[in-house]
This record gives structure tokens, sequence and C-alpha cells, in this order.
């Protein structure tokens, strides 16, 4: 589901985006007809946390629908994090002990990857990102319900 000419124009297949232009009031209901419709088994998120995303997963929980969260890492942009369930402050790590973390560390048999001794081009983060905010900002005009996350506007920022 899109929420935004952004969301449109970088979804990489159009035959499956699911434009959702009413008002954040009417996403609940919209969701569950979506849910149902669909037969949605999995929920994929950028973030978790806003208000679209926690109904998302709150609708999922409900359900049993699988979600996957992903999450821009801190040293961006070659980072991303990916949990099941949830990430950050809802990540199933926080309900871990140290110790257990590193007892399940040692069990895996997962290599953890190196950094690359580039890690990419910040260039091509801050192009993508304003290309992105510059369709919401010009070419929104056939999702007049949506309303940003951030209390800053784009335009403000």
């Amino acid at each position: 589901v899109g929420f935004n000419m952004g969301d449109r124009v970088f979804w990489p297949q159009s035959a499956s985006y699911i434009p959702y232009a009413d008002t954040p009031e009417a996403w609940s209901d919209r969701l569950r007809e979506i849910i149902s419709e669909k037969g949605v088994t999995d929920i994929v998120l950028y973030g978790d946390t806003r208000p679209i995303h926690a109904e998302a997963v709150a609708q999922a929980r409900a359900a049993g629908i699988t979600i996957h969260v992903f999450e821009e890492g801190y040293l961006r942009p070659y980072w991303v994090t990916y949990e099941r369930g949830g990430s950050n402050g809802n990540s199933r790590l926080m309900e871990m002990s140290v110790s257990q973390m590193r007892r399940d560390l040692e069990l895996s048999d997962m290599d953890s990857a190196l950094p690359p001794a580039s890690w990419g081009d910040m260039r091509h983060h801050i192009f993508y990102g304003a290309l992105y905010h510059w369709f919401v900002l010009f070419w929104n005009r056939g999702y007049r319900g949506f309303r940003p996350h951030r209390t800053l506007s784009v335009s403000a920022e």
C-alpha cells in the first residue's frame, strides 16, 4: 500500500501497487478490507512506529499475520536492519538479556558481514530522498488525505 506520490513513483511493480488516498482516520477500516480481500499472510514495513504502521502492526498481530520490519541503520546508507515482529524499541531483542544474546550468537552459524571499504555514496541517499519528497510536495494531488508522520513538513525543513 502506498500513501503518496513518492511511494507510487518508487514502487517496484505497478501492478501490485495499492494506493491509499483517504484520511488517516479511515486507514484502520481500509486496512482491514485489504487484509481480507487480498488474503494477506505477511506485512512488510519500513519502520513500525509511524501511526499508519503501528495500526498495521496491531491488525497483523491480531490476525496472526507475520510482520517484517526494515529500518535504516545508524551508519547510513550502507546498513539496513531487518527484524520479524518489530524493530528498535519493539524488537524481540528488548526482551533478551545480553547473556542470552551472546549465547544465541554463539549457536548461530551465520557469518556477520563486514562493511565494504567504501560504504556507498551519501549523494545517492540525498538525491533519492530529495526526489521522493519532490514528488510528495508537487505531485501529491491524488493523495489528498496524506498526512506526513513528522510534525515538521518537508517544505518547512
